[in-house]
């Protein structure tokens, strides 16, 4: 929103002067905005650590290793080549774990 700054600003006297309807009126717009949340969609949705996932299926694409890529020794976590620190006796070591 732009401001106008040669506008005349109100003084502490005009704001305090507001009248009693438009401070009501204030206050239900503020309140209107608020969200009615269902406490038991909450609790649907809540997954608790320890449940039975036996019956949950996981599908997802696995791709293999690309030839610019390298697994860190220390985190082994597959990187791509730019993130090479280091290359010691085979041991192939990441940015973030060699800092």
């Amino acid at each position: 929103m732009a401001t106008d700054y040669d506008s005349p600003r109100k003084t502490d006297d005009d704001l305090n002067e507001d009248s009693l309807q438009e401070l009501q009126a204030r206050r239900t717009d503020k309140s209107s905005g608020s969200i009615d949340i269902d406490e038991t969609d909450l609790a649907e949705s809540l997954e608790l650590p320890g449940a039975d996932l036996s019956n949950e299926e996981l599908s997802l694409r696995v791709i293999p290793r690309q030839a610019d890529e390298f697994t860190c020794s220390r985190c082994f976590l597959v990187h791509h080549r730019s993130q090479l620190a280091s290359d010691k006796g085979g041991q192939q070591i990441c940015r973030e774990c060699a800092a």
